[in-house]
């Protein structure tokens, strides 16, 4: 007689289906778009106050009759940048949230929790460092650098706008440093040990960075700028012993 043969009681599972290249190339591609239609949605938004916003940043210099234009396409070309500036701290928790689910599916599922935590708080602290420079920065900036040398000084609203612009943004994205090491810490990317390591490596890049940024080369201005870094990233390597 032959034996039968017992049954294969076991399920077999499958575990997640790898993508392609192609099929990684077709969702970076659908991410984008939706990122593209939110900016937009958020740049139409910005036209409807657009001046509105320009009168607001024009306040730490006394109001838009302190300023000039001298070229026909100069008010027009500061009102699409205001636009565009606006729309993209609207789409921003938008941006964050496509970037993040881009990437998610190549981590854990613990890491994935903390990542899409992690999406408000960083648009609260961008939106936190803009608050800084306008508030902060911009009151003891601007009179220094219209009153230096004691000659009369009618700044153009192009230069103007683009000088708080361009600080406004850069501060508020350095604001968000101590949130993106703590995500990378719970990635295991970076360790408090590491960054200690680093201080002095951070203190220089903090130095040159607000160097940069800041449009003076006084140490005042510079100071506004390089001191909260330097606590951006002590606080930092606090985030990571926590994360970790």
């Amino acid at each position: 007689m032959t034996q039968k043969q017992p049954m294969d009681t076991t399920t077999k599972t499958e575990g997640p289906k790898e993508m392609t290249i192609f099929e990684h190339i077709g969702e970076l591609r659908k991410r984008l778009l939706v990122m593209l239609v939110g900016l937009g949605i958020g740049v139409l938004v910005n036209f409807l106050i657009a001046d509105k916003v320009i009168a607001f940043l024009a306040i730490p210099i006394g109001g838009l009759k302190k300023l000039q234009s001298i070229e026909i396409t100069e008010n027009v070309g500061v009102f699409m940048r205001v636009s565009l500036l606006g729309g993209f701290i609207l789409a921003f928790p938008l941006i964050l949230y496509e970037i993040v689910a881009f990437v998610i599916p190549g981590l854990k599922q613990g890491e994935r929790k903390w990542l899409f935590l992690a999406i408000p708080f960083l648009f609260v602290m961008f939106v936190g460092g803009v608050a800084f420079t306008y508030l902060v920065m911009l009151p003891g900036a601007v009179p220094f650098l219209v009153q230096f040398l004691g000659v009369t000084t009618v700044p153009r609203l192009s230069n103007y706008i683009n000088f708080i612009t361009s600080l406004m943004f850069w501060v508020g994205i350095s604001f968000e440093t101590p949130l993106v090491i703590f995500i990378l810490a719970k990635l295991h990317i970076v360790t408090p040990k590491l960054l200690l390591k680093g201080w002095k490596i951070a203190v220089i890049v903090s130095a040159v960075l607000a160097a940069v940024i800041t449009p003076t080369v006084d140490p005042v201005n510079m100071a506004l700028l390089m001191v909260p870094m330097i606590g951006l990233y002590l606080l930092s390597v606090l985030m990571s012993v926590f994360a970790r």
